[in-house]
């Protein structure tokens, strides 16, 4: 006999999203490999959801678990891709690199041992999840924020969309704690889990002095977080070519298209809070706005008509269903300030192209739609960030504007993915 304890995160189409993603949770659990017999390390394994409401669908996302991928010295990586990016401010060790980005893929960190943090931050889907607006946690309850992607956290002075952790060190605790994600009733409780396993006591005795502590485990998965850095994008080598002087023609590099988005982006305003400094360009201003999304996503609301719960299966709940409605005030939650209600922290544009969805609880598939928010000025939300304005884009000018988007996807991206699967899968049964 089966039982469904079925919880629904918030949005009309949030629905069938949240089932979904428990299906992905074991679909990728075994390996497998591409048609040419070699796992395909690369950025872009997700499945689209067309098609999902036919049982003919095939998932995509199992060949994303195989652990062959090559090990590279993140440090190294970093320095090459750093063009475009602020000078990194925190020394990478090679050792504890490699120790947190075990741990990243163990899903022994979990209290019931099946969810690693690779598993809400997935390497071939931009470190996030492109499949689900918002991630589902310990047995299938939803989490109310989408998953951010961790390209060049290293630089975020806040972290969270809300912004309630300033250190890499504090955030990790966050998710490992919380009864909806990965539900440890402690901070304690996961470093003795960790201690019944032999090899992490003595790795972290090898790396650290302390040996395995809350401290020297929070500075492990850190650093592994740390070392994801990705600039040196199509736009860089054009924007800041006296940076890669072996560059002769920069300009080659950039399409016509992208270079007339640029131009659009600057006089569209988006660069007010998506801002580029001289030598540098983090895409984000790092601050707190009111968007409207969240207003539209309230206005939008719950639909609980239909309920689908595998590739052409649907089910109409003829019994009430629990749900979670989630009350969700952004950054007013951490400052206590009602001017603060609604307001989240801006994601960076570095790498949009490939870290959908977007917004701050996923409501937006693609970039398109998030120009069509913007170009009608936003939700309406009489609070929203007064800048939002509706606008005008012709269609050429869009193609353009999507151009340069695209352009801001870092070169090194697949080779972070063929790192991040060197490893094998931490799992209950194995020790190590």
């Amino acid at each position: 006999m089966l039982a469904l304890n079925i919880r629904f995160s918030h949005g009309s189409d949030a629905i069938f999203m949240g089932v979904r993603s428990l299906l992905c949770a074991v679909l990728v659990m075994a390996p497998t490999t591409s048609g040419a017999g070699e796992p395909r390390h690369v950025v872009g394994l997700a499945d689209g959801r067309e098609g999902y409401d036919n049982a003919s669908f095939a998932t995509r996302s199992k060949a994303i678990i195989e652990s062959s991928g090559e090990r590279l010295s993140l440090q190294q990586l970093s320095q090459g891709a750093s063009l475009g990016l602020p000078p990194l401010t925190v020394s990478l060790r090679s050792a504890e690199v490699d120790l947190g980005r075990k741990l990243f893929f163990d899903r022994r960190l979990s209290a019931n041992e099946t969810l690693s943090c690779g598993l809400c931050h997935i390497p071939e889907q931009g470190f996030t999840q492109n499949e689900l607006a918002t991630p589902v946690g310990n047995e299938g309850k939803g989490v109310r924020r989408n998953a951010p992607s961790l390209y060049n956290v290293v630089f975020a002075r806040h972290l969270f969309w809300d912004g309630r952790e300033a250190s890499l060190e504090d955030q990790v605790w966050s998710p490992l704690l919380a009864l909806n994600e990965m539900a440890n009733p402690s901070r304690k409780a996961v470093i003795e889990r960790l201690r019944q396993h032999g090899a992490y006591s003595d790795e972290f005795s090898l790396v650290y002095e302390q040996g395995l502590t809350q401290a020297t485990f929070a500075s492990a998965l850190a650093a592994y977080q740390q070392s994801l850095v990705a600039g040196s994008s199509r736009f860089d080598h054009w924007y800041f070519p006296e940076a890669n002087p072996a560059n002769q023609h920069p300009s080659i590099l950039l399409s016509e298209e992208a270079r007339r988005g640029f131009d659009v982006y600057q006089r569209s305003g988006c660069g007010s809070c998506h801002t580029l400094a001289e030598k540098y360009a983090l895409f984000t201003d790092g601050q707190f706005h009111n968007t409207g999304v969240a207003y539209h996503s309230a206005v939008r609301g719950i639909k609980l008509e239909v309920v689908q719960v595998a590739p052409g299966l649907f089910i109409e709940p003829t019994v009430e269903v629990e749900t979670e409605t989630f009350v969700d005030n952004g950054r007013a939650e951490v400052t206590r300030r009602q001017q603060d209600h609604w307001r989240y922290r801006t994601p960076t544009l570095r790498n949009v192209a490939i870290t959908a969805p977007y917004m701050h609880d996923g409501s937006f598939r693609t970039l398109s739609e998030v120009l069509d928010y913007y170009e009608q000025g936003g939700s309406g939300d009489p609070h929203q960030d007064p800048r939002i304005q509706p606008f005008v884009l012709t269609a050429a000018e869009r193609l353009q504007l999507l151009a340069f988007l695209h352009s801001l996807t870092s070169d090194g991206v697949d080779a972070l993915v063929a790192d991040a699967r060197s490893v094998p899968i931490g799992e209950r049964g194995t020790d190590g």
